[in-house]
């Protein structure tokens, strides 16, 4: 049987955290940044965990592990 391809879009967005948890970037921090706030802004700089209700999805595409 062939080897299983990892979703090129994926290992490029999420990333394991030492407990097993997946990691992933926030949303709404690309462009029309002048119109908000100068917190929210920092606020999306840092990461966050996918939700639970996520991760199996997310899992799935990676075959081997992230």
């Amino acid at each position: 049987m062939p080897k299983l391809k990892t979703k090129s879009g994926a290992k490029k967005r999420f990333k394991m955290t030492g407990t097993g948890k997946i990691k992933r970037k926030r949303a709404f921090k690309n462009h029309i940044l002048t119109k908000k706030e100068t917190k929210q802004k920092r606020r999306l700089t840092a990461k966050a965990v996918v939700n639970k209700a996520d991760q199996k999805n997310v899992q799935l595409m990676f075959p081997y592990g992230i």
